[in-house]
């Protein structure tokens, strides 16, 4: 009992840092069921992804029964100095070499930080300090890939992926069963995973946080492809999406990264790209197959000349290099399989949220054709991994479109670029697909910021909130200086957005809740 004390006095002394007044207060009486909300939502995360990849490639947990210094520990193989962090150093700089200080709780020298892929970035009272300031719809999705599993040396697990869904499931039941012991008992914690939208209107109407499951995974069920044969049955896909259903999971990718028994995807740039396209090879037999795209929607370009970390290369068969490819744009090959229109289908009698981010160019046209032939407006684009030619079409439905996080700058721009269209189809709000803990960078400083910083402390779009610099252990975080370095610095990042866009923009942002929770209701009733 004394542990226990103690740990919630920590916790409250980790937020009042840099949250000066209370919290949401809860709903004194019962909003209606269909009373609109008000607050962000957040369209695209992974808060377990610790869990996937063999469990050793992401360091840190977004909470730990033994406490904040148990969670926020480094990976064995990033000591003493990160020299070792192959796989971090890589993709933070574009180099196998590099150092950073492991140390995480209590100094955090060198991370969490907005390009640091593999630390944890959503400590639990992060997340909380992102719902004090304005979240309310948080969707986090359940992620796997077993050829990334394969390709990084160490691990706790075997590489199947639905093995990694369950396993973060399960993680997400024990966070909020942790965050509900730390409110005194069941039910009473601010995190709430919800099973459908009225569930999600009466914990937002509470003063909480709405969290819905999602998966994004690159074999749903098992279905890869292997020579173009497919490693799945409609049976097997029927089964995966009644499991995914009792798991609460509402929303799902049906490709990701890897073309699959499914569907072609959209391609990765650079030399992320390359390595990628390798993982390709070794998971289904072949690279990617790409053409000059005719029409005016078009995949990422296949970059002619990735360059491989050697750790990659040595998994090429001898004599084997990247391909060339024909003139760009570049757009996949493969589109969506029989197997492919059977999931989507299968999506649609269950009320589940389409997403047609990462699917190819080919892919997308023909789901997107399935969605309006049928009516269905189940369909979300949550972290800018579309065509934007698409966006129309997903508008048109009754989707939604959450964008990825970008720096405030580019942000802001893509907003104001897509304002007409929304005006159009009169949609709503907007929202953001952050990413966090899914390899890639939050969003950066914004170059310039001394002319018009983020001044603290500041107050929260409803005026509920007032919020200092956030302070965790001996490190004190300003987004001006770190931009957003962990999930605690996202109302600092819309505030930093506000001082470039105004007012119209939070107010579109706020409306982001909603808007969602319209596009998930209208996917249950149109359900076939």
């Amino acid at each position: 009992m004394l542990l226990h004390l103690t740990r919630r006095a920590a916790a409250a002394v980790l937020l009042l840092s840099s949250v000066l007044i209370a919290p949401p207060a809860a709903a004194q009486t019962a909003a209606p069921a269909n009373a609109p909300v008000s607050g962000f939502v957040d369209g695209h995360s992974h808060l377990f992804s610790y869990e996937a990849f063999g469990g050793r490639l992401m360091c840190g947990k977004p909470y730990d029964p033994a406490g904040i210094a148990a969670a926020l520990t480094d990976c064995p193989d990033h000591y003493p100095n990160g020299e070792l962090a192959w796989f971090e150093n890589f993709t933070r700089t574009g180099s196998p070499s590099g150092t950073h200080d492991p140390v995480g709780w209590p100094t955090f020298r060198d991370w969490p930080a907005h390009d640091s892929l593999t630390h944890q970035q959503a400590y639990h009272t992060w997340v909380e300090r992102a719902w004090r300031g304005g979240l309310r719809v948080l969707v986090n999705h359940l992620v796997a890939n077993r050829q990334l599993c394969a390709i990084y040396p160490l691990r706790r697990y075997a590489c199947d992926e639905m093995a990694a869904i369950r396993r973060q499931a399960q993680r997400a039941r024990e966070l909020q069963d942790h965050i509900d012991a730390e409110a005194g008992g069941p039910g009473l914690g601010w995190f709430r995973i919800v099973a459908d939208p009225a569930e999600a209107r009466r914990v937002i109407g509470a003063g909480k946080l709405a969290v819905v499951l999602g998966v994004e995974t690159s074999e749903p069920f098992g279905c890869r492809q292997i020579l173009g044969i497919p490693a799945c049955t409609r049976a097997q896909i029927d089964r995966g999406l009644d499991e995914m259903r009792a798991l609460g999971v509402r929303s799902m990718f049906v490709c990701h990264k890897y073309d699959n028994a499914l569907c072609g995807v959209r391609f990765d740039s650079g030399t992320q790209g390359a390595v990628v396209n390798v993982g390709n090879l070794l998971g289904t037999g072949s690279f990617w197959q790409a053409r000059t795209c005719t029409g005016p929607e078009h995949d990422n370009t296949i970059d002619p000349a990735g360059v491989l970390p050697a750790q990659i290369a040595r998994l090429l068969p001898p004599g084997v290099s990247l391909p060339l490819y024909p003139p760009a744009p570049h757009c996949n090959t493969r589109g969506l399989t029989a197997l492919g229109e059977y999931m989507v289908r299968g999506m649609m009698r269950r009320g589940m949220l389409v997403e047609v981010d990462h699917m190819s160019v080919k892919a997308a046209d023909r789901t997107l054709d399935l969605l309006e032939a049928a009516g269905y407006p189940g369909v979300v684009s949550s972290h800018s991994w579309s065509d934007p030619a698409f966006l129309a079409r997903i508008y048109a439905l009754g989707g939604m479109v959450t964008q990825y996080g970008h720096d405030a700058e580019h942000f802001v721009a893509e907003w104001r670029r897509t304002v007409p269209l929304r005006q159009q189809y009169q949609v709503p709000g907007y929202g953001y697909g952050l990413d966090v803990n899914g390899l890639g960078r939050l969003p950066a400083p914004r170059p310039g910021n001394a002319a018009n910083p983020v001044t603290y402390p500041f107050t929260s779009h409803d005026g509920s909130q007032v919020l200092d610099r956030l302070r965790t252990g001996q490190r004190t975080w300003d987004v001006n200086v770190d931009g957003v370095a962990n999930y605690g610095l996202v109302p600092d990042w819309i505030e930093d957005m506000r001082l470039l866009a105004g007012p119209d923009l939070v107010r579109d942002m706020a409306a982001g809740a909603e808007s969602y929770l319209r596009t998930w209701e209208n996917a249950e009733t149109g359900a076939r």
